[in-house]
């Protein structure tokens, strides 16, 4: 493992504790999101502590990337929910295991994970859990359904709100095996330094927004618990109370939710916002969206377990205003936790579109030294506290201890 590697995954310069080993994670789709992000970034760096770095999962848009930092894609069927086709996976999974000399199991997502379970159980291999999401469902069949992302050999929890949950649904499985993780942010692509002003006019052209425009920013998937209609309501709102120059941009893949596609469209109608709330898709270059927003808007109304938007625009200075509940807050400084000198954005009731139009409305009326001021706090508690260096190295010292090859 190389001088220079080292240190960006979290270990000492002497030691490289998981060379040679062979981890595979398994999740259903290498597409956009936090658990597909995050298996990439674990993937690259165990390729740089010198282990193999598998990943079993049907395919997706980073797939390619996975590859080019190292990792190893394997197909297989891992998106099933068919109760007979799992049962054949943890047989196909078992033979893959075998095959490819793996010595760790770490699952994503529900249904993969009950096969890789069954496949790690059977092999005697350390199974390791990331409860990603506040998984819906609390009837019996649910909680049980869903209880398999608590019964890792270490369950990694992506937030302390994540880890309240685990504890609240599943503590007979879990025990005292929940660890927290923050998601990680990559500082250096998510930088201002990073961004350049041609990467950043060139998405606002393909968004149609004027060099005038202040660009209000939603990057989510279109699903109605993102807050999307809580956003268009509060730019009703701010229009009428004589804002002016706003673009509000909704951008986010709809994953085949066309009714609520329309169901948005037919807001912004109603509203009489055709000309400043657009839906824009999925953007592939999120910290130019990032650094073309004057302020980041993550109006939840359901509890995000993380909230990646948030430190992601946070770690570029860009404003953020987000819904007080999740985890969301473990990772925006607000009053009255913190001294009004001291934020690093604003928290709002989740469904008040009338907050949210008033805290959008004083990020956007910040002067040139208060924003600057701002950006350096939301940058220093970004690298403080969400780093990806922190998230991998975390993340890899957990496989060195279940492998027995704990870090000095």
């Amino acid at each position: 493992m190389s001088e220079d590697l080292r240190p960006a995954i979290g270990f000492p310069a002497d030691a490289a504790p998981l060379a040679g080993a062979c981890v595979l994670q398994i999740i259903p789709e290498l597409d956009a999101g936090g658990a597909e992000r995050t298996t990439v970034d674990v993937a690259a760096g165990l390729a740089a502590a010198g282990a193999r770095a598998l990943v079993a999962t049907e395919g997706g848009r980073l797939v390619g990337e996975l590859q080019a930092k190292g990792g190893v894609w394997l197909p297989f069927p891992a998106a099933s929910k068919n109760p007979a086709a799992m049962v054949l996976n943890v047989g196909r999974l078992m033979r893959l295991c075998r095959r490819e000399g793996v010595q760790i199991v770490h699952a994503r997502s529900r249904a993969p994970a009950w096969v890789a379970l069954g496949a790690a159980r059977r092999l005697g291999l350390p199974f390791v859990t990331t409860y990603h999401g506040s998984y819906s469902g609390r009837t019996g069949v649910k909680v049980l359904y869903n209880s398999v992302m608590a019964r890792g050999d270490v369950v990694i929890a992506n937030s302390r709100y994540t880890a309240d949950l685990i504890r609240s649904l599943h503590a007979e499985q879990a025990g005292a095996r929940i660890q927290v993780i923050h998601r990680g942010t990559d500082l250096a692509g998510f930088s201002p330094m990073a961004v350049g002003p041609a990467r950043v006019e060139a998405l606002r052209r393909a968004w149609g927004v004027a060099p005038h425009e202040r660009v209000v920013l939603l990057a989510a998937r279109l699903t109605a618990w993102k807050g999307h209609r809580v956003l268009i309501e509060a730019a009703a709102r701010m229009r009428d109370r004589g804002v002016r120059d706003l673009a509000v941009i909704l951008a986010g893949d709809p994953q085949g939710r066309a009714a609520y596609e329309r169901e948005l469209d037919a807001l912004i109608a109603a509203r009489g916002l055709a000309d400043i709330v657009r839906r824009v898709g999925h953007c592939t270059d999120m910290p130019a969206a990032f650094r073309a927003a004057s302020v980041v808007a993550v109006p939840s109304v359901e509890p995000e377990a993380f909230g990646r938007s948030a430190v992601e625009a946070q770690a570029l200075g860009t404003p953020v205003v987000v819904s007080d509940l999740g985890a969301v807050p473990e990772t925006v400084l607000a009053p009255p936790d913190v001294a009004p000198a001291q934020r690093t954005g604003w928290r709002v009731p989740p469904g008040d579109s009338e907050a949210l139009a008033l805290a959008l409305e004083e990020a956007l009326s910040l002067g040139a030294s208060a924003r600057d001021a701002l950006a350096r706090r939301e940058r220093a508690h970004v690298e403080a506290n969400f780093s990806l260096e922190r998230m991998v190295g975390d993340t890899l010292s957990i496989y060195a201890r279940l492998l027995g090859r704990p870090v000095e």
